[in-house]
């Protein structure tokens, strides 16, 4: 008998540990092609396209790693339906959630007009998704999965990120130069903090002593006081600065400057927290936008949205170590945690 449990204490064991080695992924919303991409984290290859819908514009894998959560404006339109375009978004957007293990679309659940971004709460319960077409945030409950609330905030809003303590999520009014500040439990706007032009995306440092969010007309971040909810100090950087995201250690701040079309931007400036200067610009792909970094802090991925392209940054050499093909337009990017 004993000998009975101890095999099947060993095959548990390794099961477990099979499961817990499981690659780690990179998600894509890959904007013009319809699809989000899948990386092997390890090999940096494109491992799958999954189709999500219309314009998917923004991805972001849940606490748990188990769902990768997407913005988009609803169905792929059918020929000679009249459903796409405008027609689409007017009639509002969605949220799909795909599993991060078997590629496979599990929820569709309708949101508001022209969805932007997405964020989960710390405990994955609810996810945070900013409607730029209605100026409002759609609360998903990730469980019922339906909208258990909508929050009115400022002018078109577009990058959202939630507080580390998970008590507060500030967004990015892109129209409005304003952050608006939600409290996570009460689900409602308890202030705006006036920023400047264009901004884009907000992110925290993981010791919740700063905020930043990217200034796109002024080609800066702001750095913010959560505490005393207001800019502190801005920082020059590219040309039309989108996505930012500080490393887990909180000294390093990456911002992927995409420029225009017309004179893509190709860098990501990294800020030192500790004296808040740029001490490093990174040569990565044209049109920055999209920029994570994973849980070591070893690796940066840069979505480059006029190349088509990912971009493998090692943090600490400050050097693209790889450049992975990816669908049309990527945008939004997310690694497993």
């Amino acid at each position: 008998m004993n000998s009975v449990l101890r095999a099947v204490a060993i095959i548990g064991a390794a099961i477990a540990g099979t499961a817990l080695a499981a690659p780690d992924k990179v998600f894509v919303a890959d904007e013009d092609g319809g699809t989000v991409s899948v990386l092997d984290a390890a090999s940096f290859k494109k491992i799958a396209a999954v189709p999500v819908g219309r314009e998917p514009h923004n991805v972001q894998i849940s606490p748990d790693g188990k769902l990768a959560w997407v913005t988009n404006n609803g169905e792929q339109a059918m020929p000679g339906t009249g459903k796409g375009g405008h027609a689409a978004m007017a009639s509002g957007g969605e949220v799909w959630a795909i599993d991060t293990g078997s590629h496979a679309v599990v929820a569709r659940i309708p949101v508001g007009k022209h969805p932007a971004h997405v964020v989960l709460t710390p405990d994955g319960r609810f996810a945070y998704v900013t409607n730029g077409g209605e100026n409002t945030v759609s609360v998903v409950d990730t469980e019922a999965r339906r909208v258990a609330a909508t929050i009115p905030v400022g002018a078109y809003p577009h990058g959202i990120r939630i507080s580390p303590d998970g008590r507060e999520a500030y967004v990015a009014n892109l129209k409005g130069g304003t952050v608006s500040v939600i409290d996570i439990r009460e689900k409602k706007e308890v202030a705006q903090i006036p920023v400047g032009k264009g901004p884009a995306q907000t992110g925290f440092a993981p010791d919740g002593r700063l905020a930043f969010v990217s200034l796109s007309q002024e080609n800066k971040v702001a750095l913010i006081d959560p505490a005393a909810r207001k800019v502190v100090k801005k920082i020059a950087v590219g040309t039309v600065p989108i996505q930012v995201y500080a490393t887990p250690d909180s000294r390093t701040l990456l911002v992927a400057n995409q420029g225009t079309k017309q004179k893509p931007g190709n860098t990501v400036s990294m800020i030192d927290l500790t004296d808040s200067r740029v001490v490093n610009t990174v040569r990565t792909g044209p049109g920055a936008h999209g920029v994570v970094v994973d849980r070591e802090g070893r690796y940066a991925y840069v979505s480059n949205i006029y190349e088509n392209s990912v971009s493998v940054l090692d943090v600490k050499s400050a050097k693209v170590v790889a450049s992975v093909r990816v669908g049309e337009g990527p945008n939004g990017i997310s690694v497993t945690p």
